[in-house]
């Protein structure tokens, strides 16, 4: 090469032509190479095909009071529709419920659920994608016939669509929403809100709106059914105190039940109040306190 290059009128060093050949082999090589340097592949969902699901943590004023609230976030991976929705806390029957209000205004149930590694869900984190699931959330899941798929650790990801949703949420309705008496008029609030903003929304992918996207995709979900009975059970003790008033001890509150007295009892503590039963067929609800 390099004498070719002296008869075509080239006057350089051998050096010099050496260092840019070897500079161009290097480029070549690594233009070529795949493995290691990172391929990804781009995220495409079909419709129906999976939802994603986050918790966050929020505040609303609730009752006057500031408060902070565990807030449930689902996601139709296709149409990028969403709804965001406000519990308490992070339990089993606040997560069972999330799933089973987010199906129902979404219109249906995806194939699959894509999760992060939340205690309500695995028991145990396994080599690769193995895992331990909960048995209660293993029982939702098939209950509604859905696939749980869970991120790798620190991997957030893997489920991006919903983690960008939370960002969003609290630009688009956090910041702006007013008081509230109570957390189901919050969530009324939510629903509305979330649902109205699909159709403000473009999808970015697809033509129109998110609500456009939506409507389209609700063909290819599964029908919802009976919502899945998403109790908690637990044995507890009722004690007789001085006032005569029975009472059962839970999560380190006390609960009056005065139908019970001196009697052990089974507790279904479900998300919008506690059961306390002298059989499984006879439960005796009591409100279930969220302050």
């Amino acid at each position: 090469m390099y004498a070719d290059l002296v008869v075509l009128g080239y006057d350089g060093s051998y050096n010099r032509v050496a260092a840019f050949v070897r500079s161009w082999k290097a480029d070549r090589q690594r233009d070529a190479q795949t493995s290691g340097r990172g391929t990804f592949v781009p995220l495409v969902f079909q419709p129906g095909e999976a939802f994603q699901f986050d918790w966050s943590e929020d505040w609303a004023i609730i009752a006057g009071k500031q408060t902070k609230l565990q807030a449930a976030h689902t996601k139709l991976a296709h149409s990028k529709a969403f709804i965001v929705r406000a519990y308490p806390l992070q339990t089993h029957e606040m997560l069972f419920d999330a799933m089973t209000q987010a199906f129902r205004v979404l219109g249906g149930v995806p194939q699959r659920g894509i999760f992060d590694n939340m205690k309500t869900a695995v028991d145990k984190i396994g080599t690769g994608k193995a895992r331990q699931v909960n048995a209660r959330f293993a029982a939702m899941a098939s209950h509604y016939l859905f696939e749980p798929e869970f991120c790798n650790p620190a991997s957030g990801w893997e489920k991006g669509q919903v983690e960008k949703n939370v960002q969003d949420a609290r630009r688009r309705l956090w910041q702006v929403m007013p008081a509230f008496p109570d957390i189901d008029e919050l969530n009324a609030w939510l629903e509305a809100h979330c649902i109205a903003q699909w159709g403000q929304i473009q999808h970015g992918v697809l033509p129109g709106t998110i609500a456009d996207a939506h409507a389209a995709e609700v063909a290819s979900l599964m029908p919802l059914g009976r919502p899945f009975d998403g109790f908690v059970e637990h044995a507890k003790r009722v004690s007789l105190p001085p006032a005569q008033q029975a009472l059962r001890a839970h999560q380190r509150r006390h609960h009056n039940q005065p139908q019970l007295q001196r009697m052990g009892r089974r507790v279904r503590r479900c998300q919008d109040d506690n059961r306390a039963a002298r059989s499984p067929h006879s439960p005796l609800p009591h409100p279930r306190d969220r302050q």
